[in-house]
């Protein structure tokens, strides 16, 4: 059952990889895209062409009608960023889990142990969470973590500033202190492309502010931290991701993913979810 995720937007290619049609899965239907002379496009089993967009280095399609135009973010035009592709990673696990995974800052020091966290330094503070009306997206600021390496070009343990938005149910983007540039935020996003209710693919992509790092390290660096999330993500129980609040008891640090699953039954959200208590 697709409901109403059929209106939103996906991602189904990486650009700079997309050079002949590629078979895929959407919503657990079969898809195909491919490069075009000025567009690359996307058609739907029967042959129907699918509605596509180009941005943030990948193409996006959507099944049925689009609710709205695909999020921006201008923060990634200023000059002097480097757009990185990180590539791609199947998972086998709701694209919510994955994204919900992404916005989960206590498992820093457990999972990315003395890159992204380390031990004593576990403490999540207190910080903001809201759904925003006007754009009916999730946001979290003030997200405050220590963190060993925040990110390649980092070269000591630095108190990590970050901010959350989830513009659309399967992506994310994070906004998060820039080591080499204070005052600026680095730009890391998770784009997850559900193939089906239990198995999706991930896209991360960057917008970051480095000028010593070489392509591939930031690359490398990325798939990295994705690889030591992917083994957590594929033995969650249950599979899909609760939208009862019920079915697991939240923590403080948990804040933004409660407001992730508020947010996805206020817009009714639920490929990938276990909608009632099992």
């Amino acid at each position: 059952m697709t409901g109403n995720a059929e209106n939103h937007w996906y991602p189904v290619a990486m650009l700079s990889g997309l050079t002949e049609a590629r078979e895929t899965l959407l919503l657990g239907r079969q898809i195909t895209v491919g490069p075009g002379e000025d567009v690359a496009w996307a058609k739907s089993a029967d042959g129907s062409p699918m509605p596509v967009v180009e941005r943030f280095g990948h193409l996006w399609t959507c099944p049925g009608e689009p609710r709205k135009d695909l999020f921006s973010i201008p923060e990634a035009d200023a000059p002097g960023r480097r757009l990185v592709d990180v590539g791609s990673v199947k998972v086998r696990c709701s694209p919510l889990r994955a994204v919900e995974n992404f916005l989960d800052i206590a498992h820093f020091p457990f999972v990315h142990t003395d890159i992204l966290g380390a031990e004593p330094h576990t403490e999540v503070e207190r910080y903001e969470v809201e759904i925003q009306d006007d754009t009916d997206e999730v946001w979290a600021k003030k997200v405050k973590f220590h963190q060993p390496q925040a990110a390649k070009s980092a070269t000591t343990g630095i108190m990590t500033e970050y901010m959350y938005r989830v513009p659309e149910p399967t992506c994310s983007v994070l906004y998060k202190t820039c080591p080499p540039r204070p005052g600026e935020w680095d730009i890391i996003t998770l784009f997850v492309q559900p193939l089906t209710e239990e198995w999706c693919e991930v896209w991360p992509w960057m917008a970051l502010y480095d000028d010593e790092s070489t392509m591939s390290e930031m690359v490398s660096f990325q798939q990295m931290i994705f690889l030591q999330d992917r083994s957590i993500l594929e033995n969650q129980i249950p599979r899909k991701l609760p939208l009862d609040p019920g079915m697991e008891v939240p923590t403080q640090a948990d804040m933004t993913s409660v407001a992730y699953r508020r947010w996805l039954k206020k817009i009714g959200f639920g490929y990938g979810a276990q909608l009632v208590a099992a």
